[in-house]
């Protein structure tokens, strides 16, 4: 096997998976405590289906948007490029954050139901012995609710691993630079290397069994 085409895409998928893995965990934790936490009914509903679209949507229709308000015509590319000499689009960050928008809803969903399972009544009786919001967060609602913090986290490394769609929109299928394995993928079975494939496809379904393991067998202890 030619080793130094296989490991470029799986480097960059890995490196693409775990920074957009910590930025779904940290917002979609954030996100979920205030939601879970929301007093008002009205709009939480259409809110949190807002958040949920990318579950559903297409990816591609995800990279389209993301194209339209990241690109060089819109306000934030231009002014992205304008900061810093370059595009947002077609580059190793543009497939961050197209990881990042598809893994958002299955972590947050998740984490949400985690947060819901706490006893409101224990973190009520540590406000009333003096702690703050942080403190209750840190040492009771996150011991409580670790098994879907971390299921959550896993299940969004594994959805921005096998992300296609909305990346190859977004970041394009540059060799070494944007090609992740779901994009290599592709081309080598475009291009009909079914060698590279296969033993991309390996790689990525041996990655997804043990995430789905690891959060399984979280669910279960």
């Amino acid at each position: 096997m030619d080793w130094s085409a296989f490991l470029p895409p799986v480097i960059v998928s890995v490196k693409v998976a775990v920074v957009a893995s910590i930025f779904v965990f940290l917002l979609a934790t954030v996100v979920a405590r205030m939601m879970a936490n929301c007093k008002l009914r009205r709009g939480t509903s259409v809110i949190e289906t807002v958040l949920l679209l990318p579950l559903v949507l297409p990816p591609t229709v995800v990279g389209f948007i993301l194209l339209i308000f990241l690109g060089r015509k819109s306000w934030i590319g231009t002014a992205f490029e304008s900061l810093f000499q370059q595009t947002i689009v077609f580059t190793w960050g543009a497939a961050v954050v197209a990881a990042v928008i598809v893994a958002f809803p299955l972590a947050y969903r998740t984490i949400k139901a985690g947060f819901e399972a706490v006893d409101p009544e224990v973190e009520h009786a540590a406000r009333a012995q003096g702690a703050n919001e942080w403190q209750v967060f840190r040492h009771i609602t996150m011991p409580l609710a670790y098994r879907p913090l971390i299921s959550g986290y896993i299940l969004g490394f594994a959805r921005g691993l096998g992300e296609f769609g909305a990346t190859l929109m977004l970041a394009g299928n540059i060799p070494e630079q944007t090609q992740t394995l779901s994009t290599a993928i592709y081309t080598a079975s475009e291009a009909g290397n079914m060698t590279l494939s296969w033993s991309w496809v390996a790689v990525i379904i041996l990655f997804s069994f043990i995430m789905l393991m690891l959060s399984n067998r979280l669910v279960k202890d």
